[in-house]
């Protein structure tokens, strides 16, 4: 029997449009030569000659929010209280079965950039992939910001999860679900229009928000979903532990036998 393993993750770099410019990561790598001088002062003697090929380590310094990169969200990056009034989970009290499970997709790559997705949206793409939800299945939707990571208009790019959508998905008894888009709700660009025509509060943030009602959590900013079957395959999404955090940075993949 062979077994795919599909990259769901994308990198953690300079000059990549994957974040607003106030989240922008930064990487500063050090070679091999400008680490001399903090290897030899570790061993007071040691000269750069008696290295092989006058060789230090090579090591990286980054900055950047447990938001960068593809990362899986807890309860408390979305509200204080989940579960009707129970304190909310941080990163490192996230059940870690929650985060090995068989996974669905929904493909909503044909929704224009801000929409939001329903119940009845996620019940049609279910009907048509001819699937029935289990408990904590990881359910990651695949939406036209896929195709836009990398490009300046990809934080703008896709559809969202609405708080009906995303309910109905918790009621099923899933807990870890994902997108390939910068949020799991549609881009605040979007939002902000339709909220200064309507001056409803409640449309922003709306499916994060449903972590108030029922915890759970989401993976954003996913890659290459468009390479995975409806079903069929299963998600790896372990989150780093971060003390007390609101999210953690995951190497999402995808394992097809």
């Amino acid at each position: 029997m062979s077994r795919r393993i599909i990259d769901l993750s994308v990198p953690i770099a300079n000059d990549i449009p994957a974040d607003p410019p106030i989240q922008i990561p930064s990487v500063t790598y050090i070679d091999h030569t400008q680490s001399l001088e903090q290897l030899l002062q570790f061993f007071p003697g040691l000269k750069a000659e008696d290295l092989p090929d006058h060789a230090g380590w090579a090591v990286e310094k980054v900055t950047l929010s447990t938001h960068n990169g593809t990362h899986l969200d807890a309860p408390w990056h979305y509200h204080p209280t989940m579960n009707h009034g129970e304190p909310s989970w941080r990163i490192d009290d996230i059940p870690l079965e929650w985060c090995y499970q068989p996974g669905v997709k929904l493909d909503f790559r044909h929704f224009p950039d801000g929409y939001v997705a329903t119940a009845a949206d996620v019940e049609a793409e279910l009907k048509r992939i001819g699937h029935e939800l289990k408990p904590l299945e990881i359910v990651v939707v695949n939406t036209s910001a896929g195709a836009k990571f990398g490009q300046p208009d990809y934080v703008a790019s896709g559809c969202g999860m609405g708080y009906e959508a995303t309910m109905y998905l918790l009621d099923k008894g899933i807990r870890v679900t994902g997108i390939d888009g910068w949020s799991w709700d549609a881009p605040f660009v979007h939002t902000a229009k339709k909220y200064a025509e309507t001056g409803d509060a409640s449309l922003i943030w709306e499916g994060h928000k449903a972590g108030r009602h029922t915890g759970y959590c989401h993976i954003e900013k996913l890659h290459q979903l468009e390479q995975l079957p409806s079903t069929g395959f299963t998600i790896s999404c372990f989150p780093v532990k971060i003390e007390k955090a609101s999210a953690g940075w995951t190497r999402a993949v995808a394992i097809i036998e």
